[in-house]
């Protein structure tokens, strides 16, 4: 990467920013490893830093950091240790502030891309690109239900026992404590939640190693295509095992549902209700019909209800199973939208038919043999590849996080029930190396007996003042980089994954304040193919969701497969985040809608009601007529 700037053209040198002194003390919730330092100064300050708002784009609590410090270590040692992409290495994190910020590792030395490459040849061309297909994937998916059934299964006491059981002592004593139990728990718990990061990326870097190929051959093959076409032939496809997609198996499952209370005699009145879920329950219980459909209702809950009512980040986003209040309202939408004679399923033939359209439309333009080849074959492995990206996405992100979050508010219930914290959420303000000695002050105080006290005050404390540095962080305007930006940002995930382009960063350097009374024309990323007008939905947070309506236009920061419910009732969709492989680009691609993404201001610029028009082919948004002009 080139560099040639001005102290004008660069940002904050990470380790000289000053935080508003509401956080002081922030830099104890996190693991000394994630924060700069005066060891890896030389080392730091030599790289571009850059806010991860796809993953986080709010502060960070202490133990859902957990998530990071897997995906770190799990997508470096892929590139650099086992499959060995020769340029490529680790994406790099540190947390700032309370917030995440990140930065591609650079190259490896010539000599040691060399090795990579006969290494990578063995191991990617000739093996998985290859080979890989529905074997591998159910291979994997195995491996990956047994580790997250094992974690479910992980027995967490509602409160440790005055004196231990009968069962304890015959017919031969156990030999350890229930609180020991307890802190085996735990560590058994990380162990299995990294395990399974660790298989997360067992192919998601080659996939998307695969798309970025593509990418660059068509670049090269057809000069002037515009990643719109190129992203018309990496869309539109089943599951990896045929059928549908996992990460949208539970928006299918609602549709299903959906449909089913339409054919069933009193149902769907009942769940068009403006009435709470358990309401619902309970008359839909008092006839046959109600009851059948409980019954499918039940069937769907393992494992599609293990999604998160957002991203799967963050523990305070809940899943299904916890707010049943979201699918439920999910369904209440498809039923009216089904009623009214709209679609609520994914256009997965109209996809396909464009797909493979635009595929001979291009390979009918190159003539030599060596060109027709080149794409074939390139376009062949994306495709082959491509279907892994959001199948795992179920799987680790939401099922995985789910149970996870179950089971940690468990032990969260003990150490309440036993005085150690307020509220079972409190543990999530305690990083994974802080709950192990949170439990064992637990099990010390228990195991030596009546009157014996614990550090509980001393941990309430904690977890009160780290509650309020995280309030006040949110109420920090944070930088949007760190160090110094190259001359041109040429990292493919980079741009394709979180949309920081060199036109982006430039915009972050100008700074200045957004007036949004003044714009007219934003322009971002075309995410999904498609041009169309219509009102503006604005929704800065998850809980919001439940807000749009049939017809509009999804205006947000960045938003998840988890929300495929809502794509079937939307016309398009803008986001300040993410590039052309960001989920919010691919599911786009994967309802026909069209988006434009990475614009960094729609949510600041445009309202609530305000008339646009959305260019997915272009990436251009136009405010047409503002709510307030109507």
């Amino acid at each position: 990467m080139g560099i040639n700037m001005s102290a004008a053209e660069r940002f904050p040198d990470p380790h000289e920013v000053r935080v508003p002194p509401e956080l002081e003390g922030w830099e104890e919730m996190y693991p000394p490893h994630y924060l700069f330092s005066k060891e890896r100064e030389e080392f730091e300050d030599k790289l571009f830093w850059y806010r991860d708002k796809v993953h986080a784009p709010e502060p960070m609590p202490p133990l859902d950091l957990i998530s990071f410090e897997a995906w770190c270590s799990g997508l470096a040692f892929y590139n650099t240790r086992l499959f060995c992409i020769p340029p490529a290495q680790g994406v790099l994190q540190r947390v700032l502030g309370c917030f995440v910020y990140i930065a591609p590792a650079p190259p490896p030395p010539e000599d040691v891309m060399k090795k990579k490459e006969e290494l990578a040849k063995k191991r990617i061309y000739d093996f998985v690109w290859k080979k890989y297909g529905p074997e591998m994937w159910e291979a994997w998916l195995k491996k990956v239900k047994e580790l997250g059934e094992e974690l479910k299964k992980i027995e967490i006491p509602e409160e440790l026992p005055e004196f231990e059981s009968d069962d304890a002592v015959f017919p031969e004593p156990r030999g350890y404590s229930t609180a020991h139990m307890v802190v085996e728990a735990f560590d058994k718990m990380v162990d299995i939640f990294y395990r399974l990061w660790q298989i997360h990326f067992q192919y998601l870097n080659l996939a998307e190693l695969a798309k970025v190929v593509f990418f660059d051959v068509c670049k090269k093959l057809f000069p002037g295509i515009t990643e719109s076409e190129i992203s018309k032939m990496i869309s539109g496809f089943a599951g990896s095992a045929g059928g549908v997609p996992q990460m949208f198996m539970p928006a299918t499952e609602l549709a299903r549902l959906s449909k089913l209370a339409l054919q069933l005699p009193g149902v769907a009145e009942i769940l068009k209700k403006d009435i709470s879920v358990e309401e619902k329950v309970k008359e839909l219980q008092k006839f046959d019909a109600g009851r059948k459909w409980l019954e499918e209702l039940e069937k769907t809950k393992d494992p599609w209800w293990y999604v998160s009512c957002a991203s799967g980040w963050y523990h305070f986003e809940g899943c299904w199973l916890e707010k049943p209040e979201v699918p439920f309202g999910h369904i209440k939408s498809n039923i009216l939208a089904l009623e009214k004679g709209e679609s609520i399923d994914r256009k997965l033939d109209e996809l396909i038919k464009t797909r493979e359209e635009t595929f001979k439309k291009y390979l009918e333009k190159l003539e030599k043999p060596e060109d027709r080849k080149a794409f074939q074959e390139a376009y062949e492995i994306a495709t082959r590849m491509a279907p892994y990206a959001e199948d795992h996405l179920f799987w680790i992100e939401h099922w995985l996080h789910s149970n996870w979050y179950i089971k940690v508010r468990q032990i969260g219930r003990l150490l309440v029930k036993h005085g150690m914290l307020k509220q079972e959420d409190d543990i999530f303000l305690f990083n994974r190396f802080e709950v192990p000695m949170l439990l064992e002050d637990l099990n010390h105080a228990w195991s030596c007996g009546v009157g014996v006290p614990s550090l509980a005050k001393r941990w309430q404390e904690k977890a009160e003042k780290r509650r309020k540095i995280l309030e006040a962080a949110r109420k920090w305007a944070e930088p949007p980089a760190l160090g110094i930006p190259p001359k041109e940002i040429t990292e493919p995930f980079t741009i394709s994954t979180w949309g920081v382009t060199t036109e982006r960063v430039r915009e972050w350097l100008k700074g200045g304040v957004i007036r949004p009374e003044e714009v007219t024309v934003i322009t971002g990323a075309p995410g999904s193919p498609g041009y169309v007008e219509g009102p503006a939905r604005v929704i800065k947070t998850a809980d919001e969701i439940g807000e749009v309506q049939p017809g509009e236009i999804l205006v947000c920061p960045v938003t998840n497969p988890a929300w495929a419910p809502v794509f079937t009732k939307i016309k398009a969709s803008v986001t300040d985040i993410g590039g052309i492989g960001s989920h919010t680009a691919i599911v786009c691609r994967e309802f026909g809608l069209p988006a434009v993404v990475g614009t960094a201001v729609a949510t600041a610029v445009i309202r609530t009601g305000d008339i646009i028009s959305v260019d997915g082919n272009k990436g251009v948004v136009r405010i047409l007529q503002r709510a307030s002009a109507k």
